[in-house]
């Protein structure tokens, strides 16, 4: 688990199931959530907001990382990312190509680990490079 002990994984997976029920998603209906854990050991949640607009929407990846950023952190070392219709975990929920973007913006693509579940016992943990081989980064500039 490359260094994410069971408990911290269902931890996370817990953590982003209860973010999960707060999105909101009148248009979707397609419930995400976060839980984006930094280095220090503190834990970040946040939730998929749409608009009616649909390009105000955020992610649930963006809003838990935007909070963390806000807050004044810029070392992480995982996320957990939990969705389904209606709040109802069926398969994995990946992050989308923007939420993947914003974590290369912030995590080493080698170590960050993103933890994908369809339930507090089933879950992949995969790292961001896996996601995003050819990521573009704030290293290429």
């Amino acid at each position: 688990m490359a260094g994410l002990s069971e408990e911290l994984v269902r931890e996370l997976i817990e953590k982003a199931i209860e973010a999960m029920s707060r999105a909101y998603t009148p248009y979707s209906r397609h419930k995400v959530g976060a839980a984006l854990l930094t280095a220090d050991g503190t834990v970040y949640t946040g939730c998929n907001i749409e608009n009616v607009a649909f390009t105000p929407t955020n992610c649930a990846e963006r809003t838990a990382f935007f909070k963390a950023v806000s807050e004044g952190c810029r070392d992480f070392a995982a996320i957990a990312v939990v969705g389904g219709p209606d709040g109802i975990l069926s398969e994995e929920c990946p992050p989308c190509g923007v939420c993947r973007q914003v974590m290369m913006e912030f995590c080493d693509p080698e170590t960050f680990q993103i933890i994908t579940a369809s339930g507090p016992d089933a879950w992949h943990i995969r790292s961001l490079k896996e996601y995003l081989p050819m990521g573009f980064g704030p290293d290429r500039l």
